[in-house]
């Protein structure tokens, strides 16, 4: 049982860890833009509605931004951890 609060532990550290790097990454952005929650609307009367496909490419190059910057901040996580560096 001790072991499994120590591997819980751990796990806890790490996940913070990763988190400060994550937002010390998000930080440095300069232009980091926000997903658009809102959908393209399709009116009936075919006025000023946005491209979906615009609408759909934007929010997926956001959504990629955003993964990168997960998996560089796990990336240096595990650099940190193999390397034995602790961060406070």
């Amino acid at each position: 049982m001790e072991k499994s609060n120590h591997s819980t532990n751990k796990d806890l550290i790490r996940r913070q860890r990763q988190h400060e790097l994550l937002i010390a990454l998000i930080q440095q952005q300069d232009d980091l833009e926000l997903m658009d929650a809102e959908g393209p609307r399709f009116d009936a009367k075919g006025g000023n509605a946005a491209d979906p496909a615009k609408w759909l490419d934007r929010n997926r190059r956001v959504l990629a931004k955003y993964q990168s910057l997960v998996n560089s901040s796990i990336t240096l996580d595990a650099l940190l951890d193999s390397e034995g560096i602790q961060c406070d």
